[in-house]
């Protein structure tokens, strides 16, 4: 029987250990405040994020790898395509300003957050810099 304690408490520990390394890495979903994160990466042209995020407060990671500076905008959608501007290259966003969650303005380089509450729904994140959006620079975004 003691043989056996032993072999338990090995694997407990083992496991534990397997368990704490798959928590070190990759993006986190939760901040150390407990607020759900959402993680964004910009790109020229690419953003990347989750496709879900639980509804509540919510900390907005922005991530701008460039080269170009690059601007945020996470609108409700209800699932209906955004609307252009006359020059087709932008979103308007005087129609979707009621919309819209968040607006991070073009900076430079590395990170910037933001606290924001997401109602559960059906989002879009942007970029409107000229051309982005129609470059591929957004993002479906479900919030549950």
């Amino acid at each position: 029987m003691r043989h056996r304690t032993y072999g338990l408490t090995a694997f407990a520990i083992a496991g534990t250990a397997v368990l704490f390394a798959a928590g070190c890495g990759g993006t986190r979903s939760e901040g150390s405040d407990g607020l759900p994160e959402l993680r964004v990466n910009q790109r020229d042209f690419r953003i990347s994020a989750p496709k879900h995020v639980s509804a509540g407060r919510v900390r907005v990671e922005l991530y701008n790898k460039g080269p170009d500076n690059h601007e945020l905008l996470i609108v409700r959608t209800g699932g209906k395509e955004l609307p252009f501007r006359s020059n087709g290259m932008t979103v308007d966003e005087d129609a979707v300003e009621p919309a819209v969650a968040v607006a991070l303005e073009p900076e430079g380089y590395g990170e910037r957050e933001a606290l924001v509450r997401l109602r559960p729904g059906r989002y879009m994140l942007f970029c409107n810099m000229s051309g982005h959006y129609l470059g591929g620079m957004h993002r479906k975004l479900t919030v549950r």
